[in-house]
């Protein structure tokens, strides 16, 4: 986790420089096969708080954001993005992302804004062993009935 941390500030300083960066937006199959069995780990770009979740092909993504352990975190993609949803449907919180590479580096920007969100990259399958930990939720894939959300599904 240190070479990631440096890896991830040594890229925010060139973002934050202006130095180009060749990157390719993915689409949403192409996010769901980089990520579908494998970790996204990195850095949060506003608090530099980790975040580190292992991607399961049922839609859980156990692990943890910001050092509080994941208990509920589901994901999926749409056409041009990433979803993550928490939560029961009556509560539940979604967060979009569009998803950016540039080599090993990984750009994740909030959608529809196109704030950087954080910087990540993939570690392949599950190093951390968080499928051992406790993950015993079910995703159920609804985001576009999260209030408020109701156009998600068709974007």
């Amino acid at each position: 986790m240190v070479r990631l941390a440096r890896i991830v500030a040594a890229a925010l300083g060139l973002l934050a420089a202006g130095q180009a960066m060749a990157v390719e937006r993915l689409t949403g199959e192409q996010i769901k096969q980089l990520f579908e069995g494998n970790t996204v780990s990195g850095r949060y770009s506003g608090s530099n708080l980790p975040f580190s979740e292992y991607h399961h092909a049922d839609g859980r993504a156990s692990g943890h954001n910001r050092h509080v352990t994941n208990t509920d975190a589901c994901w999926i993609t749409t056409p041009d993005a990433v979803c993550y949803y928490y939560g029961p449907q009556e509560k539940r919180r979604t967060y979009c992302f569009t998803i950016e590479t540039s080599g090993d580096l990984i750009v994740i920007r909030n959608r529809p804004s196109g704030r950087i969100n954080g910087l990540a990259r993939i570690e392949k399958g599950d190093p951390y062993n968080y499928t051992a930990k406790k993950s015993d939720w079910v995703c159920d894939g609804l985001i576009s009935q999260v209030p408020g959300r109701s156009q998600l599904a068709r974007r």
